[in-house]
């Protein structure tokens, strides 16, 4: 019982069930009135929810794994980063796509996927060179973070795009957000992460601020998402679930096993920290 009760107090779960069941109120109210107004509020809810949920549990592990290292990162700061990050990349990617979205061939989905990564980078790269939170865990949040502000917007983008294309289904609005907000932990939030915890770790392991590590890192994140996009753009169902699958299970492999690296370097730390005093 004790550990159902610290699973249900975690503040991630709580947002993700609570948002979850605001969602399916806004949407049934939607359906059962047709009234437009409501329609704001479910594709809000339906964008925001599993990102925002995702973020909240990699802040506990960041406050848990860095408590010896720096004081708790500000709430101003993530929500900043969230939000600022995520429009930040989203204009920056949407100006230079602009020119290069003209049609669905590899080469176009490589340049879109590379502009996109790019541009979520921006605004980590900002708190990194800052130099106050310089821990692998720090990177991996903040990384997370862009990644995900990022993903919600696009998904809201999405959800407007299907809807006026359906002409009001809410039944196709309410498919769009579901996926894309369940497949978003493993898609730009598992990519930016990723990139950011090598960054943040060669810094911390090296005292350099850029590496091939950090390159490889990069260019594996391009081309996940670049399999991605092309696995999007199939006609074929099947080979559109299969591309997202494998891709989403070795991002979330790799995001994972960063978590795992990060914890260990972490205690690490603190022993150390504890050893000297």
């Amino acid at each position: 019982m004790p550990k159902v009760l610290g699973f249900v107090n975690q503040k991630w779960f709580q947002i993700l069930t609570i948002g979850a069941a605001l969602f399916f109120a806004a949407e049934q109210a939607l359906k059962f009135t047709n009234n437009i107004n409501f329609v704001p509020t479910v594709i809000l809810l339906g964008a925001f929810l599993v990102p925002a949920a995702f973020v909240a549990y990699f802040y506990s592990q960041e406050q848990v794994l860095d408590k010896s290292s720096h004081l708790e990162i500000p709430l101003s700061l993530v929500a900043i980063c969230f939000l600022a990050g995520g429009v930040v990349g989203s204009i920056v990617a949407g100006f230079f796509e602009y020119t290069t979205l003209r049609s669905s061939s590899i080469s176009t989905l490589f340049s879109a996927a590379l502009i996109e990564e790019a541009a979520k980078l921006i605004f980590p790269i900002v708190i990194f060179m800052r130099g106050r939170y310089r821990s692998e865990v720090d990177g991996l949040f903040f990384g997370i973070t862009c990644g995900m502000g990022f993903a919600a917007l696009e998904t809201m983008g999405y959800g407007l795009t299907t809807l006026l294309q359906t002409q009001g289904n809410v039944g196709a609005l309410q498919e769009i957000l579901l996926i894309r907000g369940l497949l978003s932990p493993v898609g730009h939030a598992a990519w930016t992460g990723l990139v950011c915890a090598v960054l943040w770790r060669q810094r911390e392991k090296t005292h350099k601020s850029f590496s091939a590590w950090v390159v490889g890192a990069f260019a594996l994140a391009v081309i996940f998402h670049t399999v991605w996009d092309i696995a999007g753009t199939s006609k074929q169902l099947y080979i559109t679930y299969l591309g997202f699958i494998a891709v989403g299970i070795v991002s979330l492999t790799l995001l994972i096993l960063r978590l795992r690296d990060a914890r260990k370097t972490a205690k690490t730390r603190q022993l150390q920290t504890l050893s000297q005093s």
